[in-house]
């Protein structure tokens, strides 16, 4: 048949997965009151930096007993920071089915030499959660950036729990419910389903977390980067805006920004409620088209921001060279930037569907997969 191109484009092309797309509304006037060139310290800076923390805590919902804080080197200084401080204490569990989850693992065996629990699953499965024991502290992703599946819900995670659960959400945070009763730590970076800017990352701890740390010491040393405590005691001001080191007051304006525009779009429901449209419209696409399928297995695990895919026609000669491929002609043509899937993972696409992302823009992309797709099967002869 004719491999006719699709006469609509999408207004934005870019679906990556991380840094992903700014919010429709989004120019750099509105970065306009970012106090640049004045100290972090200063009344200003931490006004803002403060303003970051309770709108964070407001859009998300998180109870007000537990601390937030803004950390260095996005979602892995936070979860790094976590780790180094908190595990030791008694038995890990750790539980991965996506590469950061697996890098996770790594640095708690390799480089903290804790004798953990490693529990992993294929890209597109996770693991048993039923087997898992709380009696131990429990290590996982809530939404696997690089494998698109989540955990369903929290309900696998007793109340009673003896350990603690360290939850990296970075691709789930304002996309997913995440039930702060079950979870101690939580780690996330703005530069995900906000679209904010790299470097950032977000540290919040429950009333557990906090009374772990100041009761445990752990056998190893700490770079002053990621010490939380101070003679036994919580450094309170990580948690209202007295940072480690120096943020960069562009960044926390453009989180700002993107928190007023979540608040505009309805706050934590409405940024689930597109994110949820945006799946859709590539669930409905997947239904209609027989050489394309989700990496995710179960559709109870189906993530709802990074849509992992897999081409399955038999006519594939070579799947990574295909799909990268087909990542190209729509790179080429400014239809989808970014859409490769991750290094790590099996061969195939990542479509970003967080809620920065318009549901017309995906829907105008993916006539245009069809057309790479056809046409990539017809350059193999």
């Amino acid at each position: 048949m004719a491999n006719q191109q699709p006469a609509t484009r999408p207004a934005n092309p870019r679906f990556s997965s991380g840094p992903c797309a700014k919010p429709p509304t989004f120019d750099l006037t509105k970065l306009a009151d970012a106090p640049l060139g004045r100290s972090h310290r200063a009344a200003v800076g931490k006004d803002k930096l403060k303003a970051a923390i309770e709108g964070t805590r407001e859009v998300l919902g998180i109870p007000a007993d537990y601390k937030i804080g803004i950390v260095p080197a996005s979602d892995t200084g936070a979860m790094e920071m976590a780790m180094w401080s908190l595990l030791g204490a008694r038995g890990v569990e750790m539980l991965a089915w996506e590469s950061f989850g697996s890098g996770w693992v790594t640095d708690v065996v390799k480089q903290l030499k804790l004798d953990a629990v490693a529990k992993t699953a294929d890209y597109g499965e996770i693991v048993d959660l039923a087997s898992v024991d709380f009696a131990n502290d429990v290590v996982f992703t809530w939404n696997g950036t690089t494998s698109g599946v989540r955990v369903p819900n929290g309900d696998w995670i007793p109340a009673d729990r003896e350990g603690l659960t360290l939850c990296d959400a970075t691709s789930a945070a304002f996309a997913q419910d995440l039930p702060w009763d079950k979870l101690d730590v939580t780690t996330f970076s703005w530069q995900k389903v906000l679209g904010g800017e790299a470097a950032h990352g977000m540290l919040i701890l429950s009333p557990r977390a906090v009374e772990r740390l100041e009761s445990y010491t752990p056998a190893w040393p700490l770079p002053k980067i990621f010490r939380l405590t101070k003679g036994g005691k919580l450094i309170d001001g990580i948690f209202s805006g007295a940072t480690i080191n120096t943020p960069s007051m562009l960044a926390v304006e453009d989180y700002l920004f993107a928190l007023d525009w979540a608040r505009s779009v309805g706050g934590l429901e409405g940024l689930q409620n597109r994110a949820n449209a945006n799946t859709k419209a590539v669930a409905d696409f997947v239904e209609l088209h027989d050489w394309i399928d989700f990496l995710a297995k179960d559709p109870a695990t189906l993530s709802n921001t990074s849509v992992c895919l897999k081409f399955t026609d038999d006519r594939i000669k070579d799947g990574a060279a295909f799909a990268k491929a087909v990542a190209k002609r729509l790179e080429a043509e400014n239809i989808a930037l970014d859409i490769g899937a991750y290094r790590d993972a099996p061969a195939g696409l990542r479509i970003w569907c967080g809620g920065t992302v318009e549901t017309s823009d995906i829907e105008a992309m993916l006539p245009w997969l069809e057309w790479a797709f056809e046409a990539e099967i017809a350059a193999q002869g």
